[in-house]
């Protein structure tokens, strides 16, 4: 193997995954890096789950039928997929494909059962945490949604205290503390950044 020469270091594409639990702020966190202009590529996933009132399809899911996403599974038009809180979810594979292929970073927002998916199926992925300051402010979070039955939070907590037990599988832990978004995006940022000075570059295949 070639050594790497230090004014030519490759400028490789990464495939960015961020997980952690329900009420970590996964959507926010994308929301303000959208607004601040960073030049990714945002994965739309697809889902079988109802549209709430405040998403906007193609923007936040593609909402399909299930009928539609048994369609795309069997034609391997997914990356992965998983079946959360009742519904289904998938990564449209072409749409992850072409965008690194422009040289973009591409972002892909998961639960961390999908994150497993992705660390088998694409060694190089960047795998990044996000979780609250405590297991208390993350289970106030979901309380305050107000958008679950008593049984429906039960089961989100429940599913929360298990994925917090998997965190040493990620390569990053971000922490999102209440009214300090800006700083967990500035630490996603750090670890994109310090990735792309790696002396020896990941390769994402998919």
């Amino acid at each position: 193997m070639s050594e790497p020469d230090p004014y030519h270091l490759p400028h490789n594409p990464l495939l960015i995954v961020i997980s952690g639990p329900s009420g970590a702020g996964k959507d926010s966190l994308l929301a303000r890096l959208k607004e601040l202009g960073h030049p990714f590529h945002f994965v739309i996933t697809a889902t079988t789950r109802p549209k709430r009132p405040n998403e906007v399809e193609g923007q936040d899911y593609h909402f399909v039928s299930k009928s539609e996403f048994s369609d795309m599974l069997a034609k391997g038009e997914l990356l992965e997929h998983a079946l959360v809180y009742g519904d289904y979810k998938g990564i449209p594979k072409q749409q992850v494909r072409e965008a690194l292929a422009s040289g973009k970073d591409v972002i892909l927002r998961l639960d961390v059962q999908g994150a497993a998916t992705i660390r088998r199926l694409v060694s190089d992925a960047v795998l990044i945490f996000l979780t609250a300051d405590s297991e208390p402010e993350l289970f106030e979070r979901l309380r305050a949604r107000r958008t679950e039955t008593p049984d429906g939070l039960k089961v989100r907590l429940d599913t929360a205290r298990k994925e917090l037990t998997h965190v040493e599988e990620f390569d990053y832990v971000v922490v999102n503390r209440n009214d300090w978004l800006d700083r967990a995006v500035a630490d996603l940022m750090s670890i994109i950044r310090a990735e792309h000075c790696r002396v020896r570059q990941r390769q994402v295949t998919l």
